[in-house]
Formats: structure tokens, C-alpha cells, sequence
């Protein structure tokens, strides 16, 4: 049976971790730490998902040499936090392991098998000094697109909210024998994950949001109907969006909608409040660097003016480094 470890059991990675076992055609470990773990090592894991609750028992430890070589390490953690696992991954990678990255924003394997100038190209602001290519290896990357939202409602419970798609791909767009077994047993859990030839269209036209929804939202509080409703705020979107477009399009990248309709696209999600507003309210680090610094990066490589990019960006950053220092009262204290 196809061994799985869940590393970063959070919310995202619970969701899956717990489809996964309760379909029960892949043996399936987790990573994870604190109340959170604790709970599932006394009560399982437990979903709510579409009305239903399901609960599984399944491995659960803190210490992956519990765990033992892996065929699959499914990585949850936010881009940021990737470099500080290394050392822990290290009990799980046999030969053959594979890691699917379930990170959003731009991955530090982008360029690995990219093909054209700037292949193998590695980027600081995602993996700085390296350190993830040269101890991971970009080799063993698999990439995807998380569409999904949940949340950890208590320790050990995790409520999905929506969205069911999480694409994957090779960095090669090759339909390897791993990638394809990988897509198999997540669609037979109930995600709907199809192995893209180009997943690098899928991750900028998420990016594409997140990358100027999420910043502006920890300048101004605003969910994301609202900042895709007034005027203002969709005009520095907008410029945003237009600035990344020509960055991306320089490096291939074809978008399947204009401006105009993937920020309708975001407005549907309602009153929904960024993670990254969630973050700088509670004081943590930011995906920022994964989401806009990435494309700064990629600008400047590629020649192309970004000012409304730049703007926001050193906005956003001093946004987040005040909060983490904890010079802001939360917009709801």
C-alpha cells in the first residue's frame, strides 16, 4: 500500500490527511504538534465537510522517525516555514520519495525543467541562499493548486469551507508514473486533482488574487467582496494584476480570464478575510515574500517595470513587520 505522511497537519493538510484515510487506499501518516496532535492521538481526526462529519484514526506523532521512509510527503505548511523542516523531513525520504508542495504563491521549484533562458534558476526570496534545492531537491517536487478553504475549528476538528479542485503537476509537465499515482489516490478521496501539463497557468491564476488581494486587505481590513466592490481598492487591483500579467506572460504563462473577470471571480468568495490578514491580526509571518516579493523578483530579472507592485509590497512589509512586533492593536481588539 502507498505510504503518505501528512507533514504540516494543519488545516489544509488535515483536510486532506483525513480523505485520504477515511477512503482508506493509501496508508496514511501525520505530522503534526501540540493540542492539535494531541487530540487526534485521543480522538482521531475529525472533518466536517459538506454537512457530514467523519472521523479517522490514523498515525499521528510529532517525531517522524516514528514514521519510517515515505512513498508520498504531502507538505502543508505555508511557503515560508519550508526551509525550517528540512532537517525534520529527512526520517521520511527513501530514494524514491516524492513531496507534493501544498503551498501558495509562486514554488521555489519553479524554474527546475522550466525550459527557455532561465531554467534552473533559483529564487532568493522563496528559498534563500538555496537551502531548499540544495537539501530537497527539486527532483522530488511535485507541485499543486490548492483551491480549498478550511480551518481548524478545534484541536483535532477541521471544517472545510469550500472549494474541492487541487490540480497537480510535474515541473517537467510530464505525466510521470508518480504523478499520476499521486492524482489517483487524492481523486478517489474526493479531491478533484487531474494531472496539469502546465501547472504553471493554474498557479499564477491563483496567484494572480492572492498576490494583490491579500496585501491590500492587511492595509486596509477589508474582506474581499469589499475590496472588489469599491472603486479605490479595485483600481490598485487592478493595476496590480496588470503589472503581474506582463511578468508572467514574459515567462510563458497564459491566462484562461482577464482582469476584469478574475476579480469578479474573488468577489464571489463574500465576506471572506484573507490568511494573510488572519496572520498579521495574530502577529505571525506572512506569506507575503511567496506571494508578491516572488514576482518583484521575477520583474526584476525580466527587465519589467512594477511600480504599483513595489508600492503595495513595502507598504505590506512594514504592515507585517509592525504587527509581528506588536505595534498594531488587531482590527478587532
Amino acid at each position: 500500500m502507498t505510504r503518505i505522511c501528512i507533514f504540516g497537519a494543519g488545516a489544509i493538510g488535515g483536510y486532506i490527511g483525513a480523505r485520504l484515510a477515511h477512503k482508506g487506499e493509501a496508508d496514511v501518516s501525520l505530522v503534526a504538534r501540540g493540542a492539535h496532535l494531541a487530540a487526534i492521538e485521543a480522538n482521531g481526526l475529525t472533518l466536517k465537510q459538506n454537512g457530514e462529519t467523519i472521523t479517522v484514526k490514523l498515525r499521528a506523532t510529532a517525531d517522524p522517525h516514528d514514521l519510517g521512509h515515505q512513498d508520498f510527503i504531502i507538505l502543508g505548511l505555508k511557503a515560508h516555514a519550508v526551509s525550517g523542516v528540512i532537517e525534520s523531513l529527512q526520517p521520511l525520504i527513501g530514494a524514491d520519495t516524492a513531496i507534493l508542495f501544498a503551498q501558495n504563491g509562486l514554488p521555489w521549484w519553479y524554474f527546475y525543467r522550466h525550459g527557455g533562458p532561465y531554467d534552473g534558476r533559483r529564487l532568493e526570496s522563496v528559498d534563500p541562499g538555496g537551502l531548499i534545492w540544495d537539501r530537497l531537491g527539486p527532483e522530488r517536487a511535485l507541485g499543486c493548486v490548492v483551491w480549498q478553504a478550511a480551518e481548524i475549528e478545534a484541536p483535532g476538528v477541521i471544517a472545510h469551507h469550500y472549494g474541492d479542485r487541487m490540480p497537480i503537476g510535474e515541473p517537467s509537465n510530464e505525466r510521470s508514473p508518480r504523478a499520476v499515482e499521486v492524482a489517483r489516490l487524492l481523486t478517489s478521496a474526493g479531491l478533484k486533482s487531474p494531472v496539469r501539463n502546465n501547472l504553471r497557468n493554474e498557479i499564477w491564476l491563483k496567484l494572480w488574487q492572492n498576490l494583490s488581494f491579500n496585501p491590500i486587505s492587511i492595509l486596509t481590513n477589508g474582506a474581499l467582496d469589499a475590496l472588489a466592490a469599491d472603486a479605490g481598492t479595485r483600481r490598485v487591483i487592478h493595476a496590480m494584476m496588470s503589472e503581474a500579467r506582463i511578468v508572467a506572460e514574459t515567462l510563458g504563462v497564459t491566462f484562461p480570464v482577464d482582469i476584469e473577470e478574475r476579480i469578479d471571480m474573488t468577489a464571489k468568495a463574500g465576506p471572506h478575510r484573507t490568511s494573510m490578514l488572519q496572520d498579521v491580526e495574530a502577529g505571525r509571518p506572512t506569506e507575503l515574500e511567496a506571494l508578491l516579493g516572488v514576482v518583484i523578483e521575477l520583474a526584476e530579472m525580466t527587465g519589467i517595470a512594477t511600480p504599483s507592485l513595489k508600492l503595495v509590497y513595502d507598504l505590506a512589509k512594514f504592515r507585517t513587520q509592525a504587527a509581528h512586533r506588536g505595534y498594531f492593536i488587531p482590527s478587532g481588539g
